[in-house]
């Protein structure tokens, strides 16, 4: 399978930003920009007290909805914390699992990540399944080891089946929100080695039809560089899907690449 027959995915997650009335604000500002268009998947991730606003606004466009993190339980005694089927009541179709600010702040393991990917997966959730190493790890020359490490640890019971639904976000930690990039060599180097490791968990066949998004700084500067690598399929992007013309302009430079 070429690249082409993944279709670029730009998802923006918002992070802890915006209240419910600025984040209906930019999706329409996102949804009057990109939200005609059919070239590329295009997927917002607001805050969980924005998504009902947003779901709104976006509804019957081409710009679907996405969150930033769930609960792998269904329903329970699990204070401040939201279940896949209550994304899907709000017609989300992304989740980010796994990011590293999770990973980091709130001690998420590779084991925790799996069971919400498992969860998200069964609740017809499409997974942005995060993985990615620190500046220290990459300086040791460990960057293969904890990629490995994190990617089949993540997808434990994960099968071929899933592979459509399937997103992993590579996000270098080092660079992200820190103005540092990647080049692209050094991001398809690593986006080459998690198809490669994708290969060895689900199969050849199913490992291509997974997308690979970039999540370290990806901007309008670096994007057309960063998407015309072979087994980057797409960004996980941050500060600049804050407004929406930034947001816009990585859109069309994957709408460019993939004419």
């Amino acid at each position: 399978m070429s690249k082409s027959a993944r279709k670029y995915l730009i998802a923006g997650n918002w992070k802890m930003n915006l209240n419910s009335a600025e984040g209906a604000e930019l999706a329409k500002d996102v949804v009057s920009l990109v939200g005609a268009q059919t070239d590329v998947a295009v997927c917002v991730c607001p805050t969980f007290t924005v998504l009902e606003s947003v779901s709104k606004v976006v509804s019957g466009s081409n710009v679907q909805l996405g969150a930033q993190n769930m609960h792998f339980e269904a329903s329970g005694a699990y204070t401040g914390e939201i279940s896949a089927e209550m994304l899907r009541h709000l017609f989300a179709n992304f989740v980010i699992l796994g990011h590293s600010e999770r990973r980091e702040d709130f001690g998420e393991t590779d084991a925790i990540v799996n069971k919400k990917t498992l969860a998200a997966l069964a609740a017809n959730l499409k997974p942005i399944v995060c993985i990615g190493e620190t500046l220290e790890e990459r300086e040791a020359g460990k960057v293969k080891e904890v990629i490995k490490t994190q990617l089949e640890g993540a997808l434990v019971g994960v099968t071929a089946a899933a592979a459509d639904a399937l997103v992993i976000a590579y996000e270098p930690v080092w660079a992200i929100g820190t103005g540092k990039t990647a080049t692209p060599e050094m991001a398809e180097e690593v986006h080459a080695e998690i198809r490669c490791l994708l290969a060895g968990l689900i199969g050849a066949e199913a490992a291509e039809k997974v997308r690979i998004l970039y999540g370290g700084s990806m901007k309008p500067e670096n994007a057309d560089e960063l998407l015309a690598q072979k087994n980057i399929d797409g960004g996980l992007i941050g500060g600049a899907a804050l407004k929406a013309s930034s947001f816009a302009a990585l859109v069309e430079s994957a709408q460019k690449l993939s004419k």
